[in-house]
């Protein structure tokens, strides 16, 4: 449980995460303004903080490894 606000996403990732659900949202308010578009809200949060609860359950991390002190 100490590991569970660990990041677990790589830098490149977390800004491929904001910008795809800004894409998302721009979705509700132009083009075909569909609720689908709200699912960037997840994205964006994710993307800013570095924490994907699903990677967390999974066990899984994209972040590179630190070196061993």
């Amino acid at each position: 449980m100490k590991d569970f606000l660990a990041i677990t996403e790589h830098p490149a990732e977390r800004v491929l995460r904001v910008l795809a659900g800004l894409v998302a949202i721009s979705l509700v308010f132009l083009g075909p303004k569909t609720a689908w578009g709200w699912i960037g809200i997840p994205l964006i949060l994710t993307g800013a903080t570095g924490l994907c609860p699903l990677y967390t359950v999974l066990g899984i991390s994209t972040c590179p490894r630190k070196p061993a002190p």
